[in-house]
């Protein structure tokens, strides 16, 4: 299974990921801005999400509004 980014670029376990877009998160306040970089996602069975911790919160973001650093 290939996980690509928005660019088309195939991402594995422990990238670098951008925002592309500001994503409000659902539950929360909270909003993630576009530009935030991403350390050390992690790769789901899906291939259009992936796991990730911003701020200590682990979130599961769609790989459609990620890119590869």
């Amino acid at each position: 299974m290939e996980v690509k980014d928005s660019n088309g670029s195939i991402l594995a376990d422990g990238d670098s990921v951008t925002l592309i877009k500001d994503l409000k998160l659902k539950g929360s306040s909270q909003v993630l801005k576009r530009g935030t970089v991403v350390k050390k996602i992690r790769l789901t069975d899906d291939e259009a999400e992936v796991d990730c911790k911003i701020n200590g919160t682990a979130i599961v973001l769609r790989t459609e509004f990620l890119k590869k650093v």
